[in-house]
């Protein structure tokens, strides 16, 4: 169900902290986009959200983002857990999301990429034998 993971990293200057994990990772990102007051960025198995202090503090306590292949499942499966949404399934840039507080406590935000994005970023690296971190 889960086909990919990241590590969310909050910035308040997205260009400054890219050019510090371009360097690292050798590499370009593979994905940037804008959402909201948010600038939204992946780089290997790292996902830098840079805003504001304030645009950041409603998922400062969060994690993720986590990649899955059916969100509607997923949040069956979170529900029987004991889990609470706290943020309903919505359409975002990249697919549909949804965040959820876990039984334990864990605020998780859950991602369903589209076709397009899986078959880029998951189905294509996998095939060519390559990583996920390695985007």
């Amino acid at each position: 169900m889960i086909l990919k993971t990241y590590s969310r990293l909050f910035s308040h200057d997205c260009d400054l902290t890219l050019e510090t994990l371009e360097r690292l990772h050798g590499r370009k990102a593979h994905l940037r986009f804008k959402f909201g007051d948010w600038d939204l960025t992946g780089i290997g198995d790292m996902f830098v959200v840079a805003g504001t202090e304030e645009s950041l503090a409603p998922i400062r306590d969060s994690h993720g983002p986590v990649i899955v292949q059916d969100i509607e499942a997923l949040q069956a499966e979170l529900l029987a857990s004991g889990a609470t949404i706290t943020q309903a399934i919505v359409t975002v840039p990249t697919g549909r999301m949804l965040y959820a507080r876990h039984a334990d406590g864990l605020h998780i935000e859950y991602v369903e990429w589209t076709d397009a994005l899986v078959e880029k970023f998951i189905r294509a690296p996998q095939r060519e034998g390559r990583l996920a971190s390695e985007l």
